[in-house]
């Protein structure tokens, strides 16, 4: 079980890196290019914008399933640090899924809101590009997030130290 946790944790960590690097670039060349533009030749680039609030979107909830998986979520800590290891241990169970089953949860309701989108069929002003598609990045990320929760709670149902998340073992002193 853990052997294949690794293997869906190392695609999906890759395939999260892959679009967050791709997005951010992407932004960083649009911003660019458009600044050139602007100050160079006094025309900016019409859509620059626009592609940079969809590259957010993006950035925004892939991002959040990244740092669920490298231990970087908010945490409140000031209860926690107080219990024992047992005490940790049952706090960290409770907490990675039900956040989990909340991220599943938000995940199957925001494939309601892209078809609503996709019913609409409204296109972005400046692209004239399916504002859905753009938007199914919401779905992805919060299903993302939950896997990686999931995960969190089957790591430490199955090992008896406090994992924050894969290959990240609390190192606090109990």
């Amino acid at each position: 079980m853990t052997h294949l946790l690794s293997r869906i944790n190392r695609f999906t960590e890759k395939a999260e890196a892959a679009m967050l690097i791709t997005a951010i670039l992407v932004m960083m060349l649009n911003s660019n290019a458009n600044a050139f533009g602007r100050y160079f030749f006094n025309q900016s680039l019409f859509f620059a914008e626009e592609l940079n609030q969809f590259l957010i979107v993006s950035v925004t909830f892939i991002g959040m399933a990244y740092a669920v998986r490298k231990g970087r979520n908010i945490r409140m800590t000031a209860f926690y640090d107080m219990l024992n290891l047992k005490g940790r241990k049952v706090v960290t169970l409770i907490i990675a899924l039900t956040t989990s089953l909340l991220m599943f949860y938000l995940a199957w309701q925001a494939v309601f809101y892209v078809l609503e989108l996709k019913d609409l069929n409204r296109l972005s002003p400046a692209l004239q590009f399916p504002v859905y598609l753009v938007y199914s990045i919401i779905p992805l990320g919060f299903f993302m997030a939950g896997l990686q929760y999931l995960s969190c709670f089957l790591l430490n149902l199955l090992h008896k130290e406090v994992y924050i998340s894969d290959g990240l073992i609390e190192q606090k002193e109990y």
